[in-house]
């Protein structure tokens, strides 16, 4: 992102996009307090995600609970039973499902993410969700690291040496093999991949990616940070990863157990979006003190309104993340991103797109539908550089 003079200001920011994420993949039932409202049986599973549209949020990262196990579920038709509750639910949220699939285990066993071809039938979800989040590059990802044992898993059965051994050795599994076949296999099914980064290295890959052709369409996701191996807590590196986002990109910031407090009121006051829930943190900014889901949502909203900003609709933030949305070409995606073109052979020094100079009103329209109106009778096109090149 690139700061102008007035891009503080709250009337030149996009009104803010708060991702609930309420489920809480890692804990078990006994992690949480009554209050927390973990949630289990298909009730609780869609009641909370009611409970958090009401605080003010417009994504909802959903996990879904086998409530015979209190696991989290390996039945691809749970899920799309769960989303069918949720499109009844919720109507107006935007639904994307944590692409993960990480299971809370059992002591001494494996932390782990599932298999690949576990993890790409999540394209294959009817009814479909809006977006799956997508992870690019295999990392460690440790919370361990970062958050002591008597502050962040305190009353939880982390404080188990064996769980805690699990968690620290848990790595995130994405390969090329994985992330370019699961970028493929949902715009094929219509649903809008996610990115899931850890650091500006992925987010490296994710450019790199577009330039060679593999996706073609607009690029939201989050930062999963706050971990070994991930952005931890140094400002500078979450200013890096800020400066190095793409302009036409949505980036939401995610970040671990206490430290979400802090991160999140820096995202809201420079105009970026948050996430909040129980999956993150179980806690207040006060050690040893719990929060639910819905007061972190409540508090995201207080935050940006002290400053000013506004909290997106749904058809606001439908329209931020183009859902729906793909592009044709790979300099379309680049141009859309507010990024330079890919370099063509004897193209020396910095690149920009090409222009006549002029300006071209684009056709207005949201949801992936071109809406009619006025701004045809004003159209023309470009005159390229080069075009007409070699005719008299």
């Amino acid at each position: 992102m690139y700061f102008t003079d007035d891009s503080l200001l709250p009337e030149n920011q996009a009104p803010l996009m708060i991702t609930a994420a309420p489920y809480g993949p890692m804990w078990m039932p006994g992690d949480c307090t009554p209050e927390q409202k973990l949630p289990v049986t298909w009730a609780e599973q869609t009641q909370i995600a009611v409970d958090c549209y009401n605080a003010g949020a417009t994504i909802l990262h959903i996990h879904v609970r086998d409530p015979k196990t209190g696991h989290i579920s390996k039945n691809l038709k749970e899920y799309g039973d769960q989303i069918g509750r949720l499109r009844q639910a919720v109507p107006k949220m935007i639904l994307q499902v944590g692409g993960s699939i990480s299971f809370a285990p059992e002591p001494g066993e494996e932390a782990k993410f599932q298999s690949y071809d576990s993890r790409h039938k999540l394209a294959e979800i009817d009814p479909k969700p809006d977006q799956v989040t997508i992870l690019c590059g295999t990392s460690l990802y440790d919370l361990t690291a970062l958050h002591p044992v008597d502050d962040s898993f305190q009353g939880t059965r982390f404080e188990n040496p064996a769980m805690l051994h699990a968690m620290a050795n848990m790595v995130a599994d994405s390969t090329p093999d994985f992330y370019l076949e699961n970028i493929k296999q949902m715009v094929q099914h219509g649903i809008q991949p996610y990115f899931a980064l850890g650091h500006v290295h992925s987010l490296e890959l994710v450019e790199r990616l577009i330039r060679k052709g593999y996706y073609m369409g607009p690029v939201n996701g989050f930062f999963s940070i706050g971990a070994g191996a991930a952005c931890g807590a140094n400002p500078f590196d979450l200013m890096e990863l800020i400066r190095r986002t793409p302009h036409g990109s949505f980036f939401t910031y995610q970040t671990t157990f206490r430290l979400t407090h802090p991160v999140s009121a820096v995202c809201i006051a420079l105009g970026q979006h948050t996430r909040a829930g129980i999956e993150d943190n179980l806690w207040d900014t006060t050690k040893g003190k719990r929060m639910t889901s819905i007061q972190m949502i409540e508090r995201h909203v207080r935050m940006a309104k002290e400053l000013g900003r506004a909290i997106a609709t749904p058809e606001q933030a439908r329209q931020m993340l183009k859902i729906g949305v793909t592009y044709k070409s790979t300099e379309e995606t680049l141009a859309n991103l507010g990024l330079p073109p890919n370099r063509r052979p004897g193209n020396m020094g910095f690149l920009v797109h090409e222009t006549d100079g002029r300006f071209h009103p684009a056709a207005q329209g949201g949801c992936g539908h071109i809406h009619a109106g006025e701004w045809e009778e004003k159209l023309t096109v470009p005159a390229l550089a080069g075009a007409g090149a070699g005719k008299n």
